[in-house]
């Protein structure tokens, strides 16, 4: 089936994830006339189920606070564990440096994305599921853009929509189309992950915690969730998941093997969903807007999800990205600046958390995290970065510096291990 009528709408949003949802909804409260084309149904599995303090006052601004409430297992903070010598330590957010920001949530994404998008509906916003957007051209002139979709009846639709946004999530729509995706060269990895359930969870005020546990080949995750399931995912370098040479469900299990303290955490557990692996895990396009057009969440860029970031700027993205795009449609005046300020807010979160990001699994690095020192409040402002308190006014960034440099100095007193570290990153690279 098909039809040759094209409809007509303000904006076309391509993707129903965090970020889509969050968008569609804040334009069409605004008035415009907004259509969301989703590929697949929700509820729909989707990993990222860790929240950040930061993403609370999002969802009040949304209204849906209580409805991730009520999904939601409280998160009161993090601890990071080192498996060769037994040493954790926890970040726990009230010890941050914006004392508000003192709890998230572990999520099922699949309940979270289904809030957030209905929400959209009942903004205003029309949602399609169901409907894979297949081409877009961009008309002269900024004349807006015409869409064209897949729907799973086998109806083709068309569009004509005055701007277009990308929240395709890793499907990177736009980026691949314009030949803008870009893998990032300095952190390259993959992942594994699944669901299990009998796992042995914390008692009292860290039930909810997530765990990272070093390993010599990347790190875990350990993420309970409310309804007794625990999430359990491995990012690792490349070159390891190419050793792979079982199916990937005993491949994982192996790799938990690797790790004493997290296997023991598993030993009585039970896998109960399909085991899952990815590649190419870290990119950014090169550009996040462009005429009648703007890329949101992890449609422009996607980091390492060791800090937990992904829904945070998914959802800061739409914020910032709804405020210029109706600045497009309604107040051409304001539009550059708009814009400007979408750019900064897009580079900004990734460049805070990739320093991190790019050194974590650096014995340097986790020599520091394992340290309990506030020094000139370096702890508080390291929480604060935990908790995505990096968009607002919290003077952390002297603090921050001076622990960048602590970790400078670090590298230089133990060399061996830091060229050793070097050399690893570099095998991964390679392999990548």
């Amino acid at each position: 089936m098909s039809t040759d009528e094209t409809l007509r709408t303000d904006v076309l949003v391509i993707g129903g994830g965090p970020a889509g949802s969050t968008a569609a909804a804040l334009l069409a409260r605004r008035g415009h006339h907004v259509t969301l084309a989703e590929k697949d149904h929700h509820p729909r599995f989707h990993i990222g189920e860790s929240l950040l303090p930061a993403n609370l006052p999002l969802f009040e601004q949304l209204g849906v606070a209580e409805q991730v409430r009520a999904i939601g297992n409280p998160k009161l903070g993090a601890e990071f564990v080192c498996p060769w010598d037994g040493r954790h330590q926890d970040f726990v957010f009230s010890q941050a440096w914006n004392k508000r920001l003192s709890y998230a949530y572990q999520v099922r994404r699949s309940q979270l994305d289904e809030i957030l998008i209905r929400n959209a509906q009942r903004s205003g916003a029309q949602v399609l599921e169901g409907c894979r957007v297949c081409a877009a051209e961009f008309l002269p002139g900024r004349a807006g853009v015409r869409v064209q979709a897949s729907h799973e009846d086998g109806r083709m639709l068309r569009w004509r929509a005055r701007f277009l946004v990308d929240a395709s999530g890793r499907d990177t729509y736009l980026a691949r189309q314009l030949g803008c995706k870009r893998r990032n060269p300095r952190h390259d990895s993959a992942a594994l992950f699944a669901h299990f359930s009998g796992a042995q969870r914390y008692a009292g005020e860290r039930a909810g915690h997530i765990s990272i546990y070093w390993f010599e080949h990347g790190w875990f995750w350990f993420i309970p969730l409310r309804d007794g399931a625990t999430s359990i995912g491995a990012v690792v370098w490349p070159h390891y998941l190419k050793t792979r040479a079982v199916p990937v469900p005993q491949f994982f299990l192996d790799t938990i093997a690797r790790c004493g303290p997290l296997a023991e955490r598993l030993a009585g557990a039970t896998l109960i969903s399909e085991v899952y692996a990815t590649g190419n895990y870290s990119y950014s396009a090169t550009r996040c807007h462009g005429d009648n057009y703007v890329m949101l969440g992890d449609a422009y860029a996607f980091i390492d999800p060791v800090f937990s970031s992904g829904v945070l700027l998914a959802m800061n993205s739409a914020f910032a990205g709804a405020d210029a795009v109706h600045a497009c449609l309604s107040s051409p005046q304001s539009a550059g600046r708009q814009l400007r300020r979408f750019v900064r807010i897009m580079r900004h979160g990734p460049r805070q958390f990739s320093w991190f990001i790019y050194r974590f699994t650096q014995p340097n690095m986790r020599e520091l995290f394992m340290q309990s020192r506030n020094t000139l409040r370096m702890k508080e402002a390291v929480i604060s970065l935990l908790a995505g308190d990096i968009f607002g006014d919290t003077p952390a960034g002297f603090s921050l510096r001076a622990f960048k440099l602590l970790y400078a100095a670090s590298c230089v007193l133990h060399p061996r291990r830091s060229i050793a570290a070097l050399r690893h990153r570099r095998l991964g690279a390679r392999a990548a």
